[in-house]
């Protein structure tokens, strides 16, 4: 298998990890970098799967963001985006 075919396959089930479970990983990686003598090649590979785990936490919090969010008519007829009211604001 190739180099580009094998970081394809590790990428694609990172996205499909919940996002704690994609953080928790995440953050055993950076412990492991940290505290350990790893060789380049290890790190680099830790680095890497760092990376695409990173990226799916921030698009999953995107997406959570945006799920949170309501459309809100003006009185003009357009709708813009509001924040979702938690009730704890006031």
């Amino acid at each position: 298998m190739s180099k580009a075919a094998k970081t394809s396959a590790a990428a694609s089930p990172a996205a499909d990890l919940p996002f704690e479970a994609a953080l928790q990983k995440l953050e055993t990686i950076v412990e492991a970098m940290e505290s350990q003598e790893l060789p380049l090649e290890t790190l680099l590979e830790r680095y890497e799967e760092g990376t695409r785990l990173a990226a799916v936490c921030q698009a999953k919090l995107a997406e959570a963001e945006l799920k949170v969010k309501q459309l809100e008519q003006k009185s003009g007829g357009d709708f813009e985006l509001k924040p979702f009211a938690t009730g704890a604001e006031d």
